[in-house]
C-alpha cells in the first residue's frame, strides 16, 4: 500500500517515512499542502497522513478541496492542536481520524491498519484457492505452509490479492508498491512476480498467479 506523508516538519516527516517502509508500505515525502493537494489528485493513494499547520495551504482547507473533488482516500490528520474543538474541525474538513502529536508510533500503525481495512472492506485475512493472506499478522501461506516473503513481496502480493480476478497494470501495480521515485522504465515489477510466483506457485496446484500478455497480471483460481 502507498502512503502520502505530508508534513512540514522535516525530521517527524523522515521518521514516519522510515517507520512506514520498515512495515512494507510505500511512502512519498511532501512538505508543503499546495504540492501535496495536486500530488493527491495525481496518484492512487491508499492513505493520505496529513499534518493540519502547513505552509501554502493548510490541512484542513487541503482536505476540504480533496473532498470537494470527491476524492474518497482515508485521510488521518495529524496535529499539535488538540482541543475538543480543533478535532470536530478537522472532522468536519474530511478527515477519517484526527491522532494528536506527541503521538507513539505503534498508535499510529494501529489507526493505518484500521483505515486501510476499512478502505479494502473491513478484511484483515485475504483468500484466494489455498493461498492466504493475514495483513494483521503479515503472514501468507498455501496449502497450510507458510511462505516467507521480504516486505516488497508481502505488499505486491497484497496488491493483486485485492484484486483477485482482474487484470492488475504495471502502472497499478507501481501506484501502489512502490514510491515516487520509481524508475517506470525498469524491469523490477517483472523481477519480483518472478520471485512471487517461484514462492506461491512452484510446487503448489494450480497456478495462481498469471501473466496476461500486453496488459499487467491477475490472480485467479481456475
Amino acid at each position: 500500500m502507498r502512503i502520502l506523508i505530508v508534513e512540514d516538519q522535516k525530521k517527524t516527516a523522515q521518521f514516519l517515512r522510515k517507520g512506514l517502509v520498515e512495515q512494507g508500505y510505500a511512502a512519498d515525502v511532501l512538505h508543503d499542502g499546495s504540492a501535496a493537494e495536486t500530488q493527491a489528485r495525481l496518484h492512487d493513494y491508499d492513505l493520505i497522513i496529513l499534518d493540519v499547520m502547513l505552509p501554502g495551504q493548510d490541512g484542513i482547507q487541503v482536505c476540504r478541496n480533496l473532498r470537494r473533488m470527491k476524492l474518497q482516500v482515508p485521510i488521518l490528520m495529524l496535529t499539535a492542536l488538540t482541543s475538543t474543538g480543533d478535532r470536530v474541525k478537522g472532522l468536519d474538513s474530511g478527515a477519517d481520524d484526527y491522532l494528536g502529536k506527541p503521538f507513539e508510533f505503534n498508535e499510529l500503525l494501529a489507526r493505518v491498519r484500521a483505515l486501510t481495512r476499512r478502505r479494502s472492506g473491513s478484511r484483515s485475512r485475504l483468500k484466494i484457492a489455498d493461498l492466504e493472506l493475514d495483513l494483521a499478522s503479515r503472514k501468507a501461506t498455501r496449502a497450510g505452509q507458510e511462505i516467507n516473503l521480504t516486505t516488497k513481496e508481502f505488499a505486491l502480493l497484497e496488491c493483486l490479492m485485492e484484486r483477485a480476478g482482474q487484470v492488475v497494470t504495471r502502472t497499478a501495480i507501481s501506484e501502489h508498491v512502490w514510491d515516487i521515485h520509481f524508475d517506470h522504465e525498469s524491469n523490477v515489477i517483472d523481477v519480483y512476480i518472478n520471485f512471487l510466483r517461484k514462492k506461491i506457485d512452484k510446487g503448489y496446484n494450480p497456478p495462481l498467479l498469471h501473466t496476461i500478455i500486453g496488459a499487467g497480471y491477475t490472480l485467479k483460481a481456475p
